[in-house]
């Protein structure tokens, strides 16, 4: 530690001997600092050089940070007068704020007509609220367009939509604040578009964008199947046309109720009548069926899985290039006119501090020796094209003065190479033969097939002793630090700290027994003995983040469609909607009796009850009964709302395949390509052996 301190007071004393060192170019914001020309002049006081070269380092960082958050090189700050306005708008207060207005913004729907019923408040308590919302993103918008300029700002497409709506729906606010009564709102469903151009949901956004611009080839794929299903449905009007079945009486009866059977919702409902008829007619649903459903639909997942994953190798080489056309840029400014291909130490610390600043000098330095593979104490362009990967490392001096003799000797003990927990397949086995016998003592005593309760007890003790003591060993072993850096590791302790509050509460004869059965839960660490599981939960890993974006974008979609779906439908009530129907028993209703379908709930009279009507139209299963329902009480235009829905939905669905089959394809392929069988095991090892090659200090 005293090394790295010394090395940095060297450092100190060679700044005074580096102020001579002048800006090779200085940026954007320092020319006006310099002189209106392009380049420094040749004298320049030592004040000046040291301004410039600030400005230089806060320009770099900002060119990386757009370089990282993909922001366009056309959107830079082009003057120090822009600069304000960028600081402004990039501030993490301001994203805050921009995330609260957008969240509030959505959230009104609960308030407005039609409102849930606990939450129903007057027109001007949600219209006011609105407004504030709105004066918050007004507030962004105008910093961000004193950054960008109108010039600039015109130009960019989100910026447009954004401030678009903005003015409509500010209209529409202040229109309902006069008349102090709500109109038909449908632009309310475009309010996720905030929410979407917030910086805490750019992941949200990205994969929005990916999919958008996968959809010509999943479109033109879709047209196909939907065409297919209008020839099917002409052959089946002419086919069973006569038969008074309601499923083929018209050309539009025939096409929706072969939409519904490719969801097989009506299936074998729509055949018998026919069947009835004609053992024959059973070839034309086993044809349509074989080839819209498993041929075409299996198809159009291939072409989704094709389309997407060319969008996300795009994707990710775009962004490989952006960062690096960033690097290339803030090496520039951070190189000096005397060494124009190297960047030294000091200026590399000069960077941090804009770009990392709550990073300590002692991280800044052990950063750039890691960057610094060629070992000369300066850093070229291609090592530097590292910086995005190494400035987030994390760097940790162990303090070997303050352990306790006993504890080194446990210590020892606990890493020697045939007693270190997780690394002895003696103590996974014994381990996980311990897991296995309580999970299966537990359930015969929850069963009730032993009667040797004293027993049992005395055995889920003893067994929470071994599982006490293996966490015990592996903190004292590895370290809290290291211990806990593993997913497994935390899984663990979580279900050893559960498992003993439940051991805690059944000492005082409290109900919560069954806290105790969150032990068993540690048996899915037996999944780890077998390949094939490891890469099940590596792949679960894997996408866990983009599952995330995944389900925040359906939860935006969701919201608008229930928007929409509460304008058309919220004034309907679908009590006995459907008298002398095929779907008139679901929708059956007596206040004095309960009569069985309860499909009546199904319905669009708040945004929580849409939300459930959305999320069974999901899952598919009786979807088309909640459509026809609707269709009794509206207009047959309606079913285009739950068509669509449905049609959108199946595209997400068939991301959601795309994105496990990459991320397994890719876990696979890795392994055979680098013959890893632990990958997380041997990219720790990885970063180990490099750490030590790069070892050229004593505290490295």
């Amino acid at each position: 530690m005293t090394a790295i301190f010394d090395s940095f007071s060297l450092n100190k004393s060679l700044v005074s001997a580096s102020e001579s060192e002048s800006v090779n170019e200085p940026g954007t914001l320092g020319i006006s600092a310099s002189s209106p020309s392009s380049s420094a002049p040749p004298t320049i006081s030592p004040s000046t050089q040291r301004r410039l070269w600030q400005l230089n380092y806060q320009e770099a960082a900002i060119y990386l940070q757009e370089g990282e958050n993909n922001d366009k090189f056309e959107t830079h700050p082009s003057s120090q007068s822009s600069l304000p306005g960028y600081l402004i708008t990039h501030n993490s207060w301001m994203y805050l704020l921009d995330l609260c207005a957008a969240i509030l913004l959505m959230s009104l729907a609960l308030l407005e007509d039609p409102a849930v019923s606990i939450l129903h408040s007057p027109v001007w308590v949600h219209t006011s609220l609105e407004l504030l919302a709105f004066a918050i993103i007004v507030m962004e918008l105008a910093f961000r367009m004193k950054w960008l300029g109108p010039k600039v700002f015109f130009s960019h497409v989100r910026s447009i939509i954004k401030f678009v709506l903005l003015v409509v729906m500010i209209i529409e606010a202040c229109v309902v604040m006069v008349r102090q009564m709500s109109h038909f709102r449908v632009t309310r469903a475009l309010r996720p578009m905030f929410l979407l151009d917030c910086y805490y949901c750019r992941g949200v956004r990205r994969f929005v964008r990916q999919i958008i611009q996968s959809l010509p080839p999943i479109l033109e794929m879709l047209s196909l199947l939907l065409f297919f299903m209008l020839l099917f449905s002409l052959l089946g009007f002419y086919l069973f046309g006569h038969l008074q079945d309601g499923f083929f009486n018209t050309i539009q009866l025939s096409y929706v109720s072969l939409f519904i059977l490719l969801t097989t919702a009506n299936f074998p409902d729509v055949m018998m009548p026919a069947y009835s008829t004609s053992r024959w007619s059973a070839i034309f649903f086993i044809c349509y069926i074989c080839i819209e459903l498993y041929v075409f639909m299996n198809l159009f997942l291939a072409v989704v899985y094709d389309a997407f994953s060319k969008q996300e190798k795009n994707k990710l080489k775009k962004l490989l290039i952006h960062k690096r056309r960033a690097c290339q840029f803030a090496f520039k400014l951070l190189v000096s006119k005397e060494n124009p291909s190297l960047l030294s130490l000091r200026h590399f610390s000069g960077l941090m501090k804009y770009l990392m600043p709550n990073k300590s000098r002692r991280d800044v330095y052990l950063t750039f020796k890691a960057m610094n593979k060629s070992k000369t104490g300066y850093l070229s362009l291609g090592e530097f094209h590292a910086v995005y990967e190494m400035a987030h490392l994390t760097w940790k001096c162990p303090n070997f003065s303050s352990r306790i003799f006993c504890v080194i000797i446990v210590q020892s003990i606990a890493k020697h190479p045939t007693l270190k927990p997780g690394s002895s397949i003696f103590y996974f086995f014994f381990s996980d033969v311990v897991i296995f016998a309580n999970f299966l003592w537990i359930l015969a005593d929850t069963i009730s097939i032993s009667v040797l309760t004293l027993f049992l007890r005395s055995f889920i003790q003893a067994s929470f002793s071994v599982y006490s003591l293996e966490v015990c060993l592996k903190i004292v072993g590895l370290s809290p630090l290291g211990y806990f850096r593993s997913g497994w590791n935390i899984f663990d302790f979580l279900v050893t700290t559960g498992a003993f509050i439940g051991l805690m509460l059944q000492l005082v004869n409290h109900t919560l027994y069954f806290v105790v059965l969150l032990r068993p839960l540690r048996m899915l660490r037996l999944f780890k003995l077998r390949r094939s599981f490891r890469d099940i939960f590596g792949t679960l890993l894997i996408v866990i983040s983009r599952m995330v974006s995944l389900a925040i974008a359906m939860v935006l979609l969701y919201y608008s469609f229930a928007i929409i779906g509460m304008e058309v439908f919220s004034k309907y009530d679908l009590r006995n909607c459907c008298v002398n129907t095929s779907v008139e028993d679901f929708y059956k209703f007596s206040p004095t009796a309960d009569l069985g379908g309860h499909y009546y709930l199904n319905n669009f009279g708040d945004l929580i009850s849409s939300t459930v009507t959305l999320f069974e139209l999901t899952v598919v299963n009786n979807w088309h009964i909640i459509m026809e329902g609707f269709v009794q009480v509206s207009t047959e235009w309606s079913r285009i709302y739950f068509m669509v829905f449905y049609l959108i939905i199946m595209i997400v669905m068939n991301v959601v395949i795309a994105f496990v089959l990459e991320a397994f394809l890719f876990r696979i392929q890795y392994r055979q390509k680098m013959h890893v069988e632990n990958m997380e095991g041997e990219c720790k090892k990885y970063l180990y052996l490099d750490c030590r090659k790069g070892r050229s200090n004593p505290y490295w």
